[in-house]
């Protein structure tokens, strides 16, 4: 079992920036693959970026390449989410999940067996 918090949300202006984080506790951190999804008001949820710890490797949504990184930390059991530039079309609920390691399609939020309870990010125009 894991267990994910998420924190760092809140109001920033277009092209500010904010760090969410997400602290996770329970099965061993390096067991999992993390990634970040987001869910705007009356829209499905979306693939933001992830993280595979065997490889180190990084994915990113196209719409956030070049804006936002993920990164971890393994000492402190946290994964990040540093987003700048932010626009208005990145409000959401933003949310971290954990996958096995193994997952093929590491976008797809429904391979994904932890979820965080989210965090909200709002930017304004």
């Amino acid at each position: 079992q894991v267990q994910l918090v998420e924190s760092g949300g809140g109001l920033v202006q277009a092209g500010g920036s904010l760090r969410l984080s997400c602290a996770a506790s329970g099965r061993t951190f390096s067991s999992y693959a993390m990634g970040w999804f987001r869910q705007a008001p009356g829209k499905e949820r979306t693939f933001v970026a992830a993280h595979r710890w065997s490889s180190g490797r990084t994915y990113y949504a196209d719409s956030v390449k070049g804006r936002f990184t993920i990164s971890r930390d393994a000492a402190k059991n946290t994964v990040y989410l540093q987003m700048d530039s932010l626009k208005p079309n990145d409000t959401a609920v933003y949310y971290c999940a954990a996958a096995p390691q193994t997952i093929v399609g590491i976008s797809r939020g429904q391979l994904y067996h932890y979820w965080g309870q989210g965090t909200q990010v709002t930017v304004s125009s």
